[in-house]
């Protein structure tokens, strides 16, 4: 007998059938999707094998979802990054930073929600007060964003291969510089040593 705060086992079945074992009942993805919002904790295993196979199943109930008229919550230009992802050396940071991002914004839900409770009902200039949390969620967005380019950054300090070149225009500005701060680099050490041997 599982202990009360153990996940609940749900048994996949070679008929597709999934079986929860808590409630001794037969259940569908619909249901294992109404589980999720409640927040109870499942885990899915093959009946025959015992492998934990919930990843494969939660995928599946957002595939279902997303198959719904009206629920598309994942942007097409967000699949195709995803996709993307998919073997590149940054895969291993994705999910990472896509948990991250979940979380904060799990964290202002509940903020977001009341401000929304609090705006609906109202005039059209109250109703104007919504863009505030909306903003907001947009520049935690961008932050992210941001936090994720200078990851990516970290693991690529070269451009890809086949990517574009950088412009000319860059390129030429930047080359003087690089002798200036180098110059400027030895003058400074120039400067210490000079320092130095007076101290000496």
């Amino acid at each position: 007998m599982a202990a009360k705060d153990d996940p609940i086992i749900i048994k996949k079945y070679a008929n597709r059938r999934l079986y929860n074992t808590g409630t001794s009942t037969y259940v569908t993805l619909e249901d294992l999707a109404e589980m999720v919002k409640k927040g109870e904790e499942f885990t899915v295993q093959d009946a025959k094998t015992g492998d934990d196979i919930t990843h494969p199943v939660l995928t599946q109930i957002i595939f279902e979802l997303e198959n719904k008229d009206g629920q598309n919550m994942l942007p097409i230009p967000f699949l195709r990054q995803l996709i993307a992802y998919y073997g590149d050396q940054m895969q291993m940071i994705v999910p990472s930073f896509l948990e991250q991002s979940m979380l904060a914004f799990s964290k202002e839900q509940e903020r977001f929600r009341e401000q929304m409770k609090g705006a609906l009902g109202k005039s059209p200039l109250d109703m104007m007060k919504i863009t505030t949390p909306i903003k907001a969620l947009e520049e935690q967005t961008r932050r992210n964003m941001e936090m994720f380019q200078n990851a990516m950054r970290l693991f690529t300090p070269f451009p890809p291969a086949g990517s574009a070149p950088t412009p000319a225009e860059p390129a030429r500005k930047e080359t003087p510089e690089k002798p200036d701060d180098l110059q400027d680099l030895k003058d400074q050490i120039a400067a210490m040593q000079r320092k130095l041997d007076t101290m000496s």
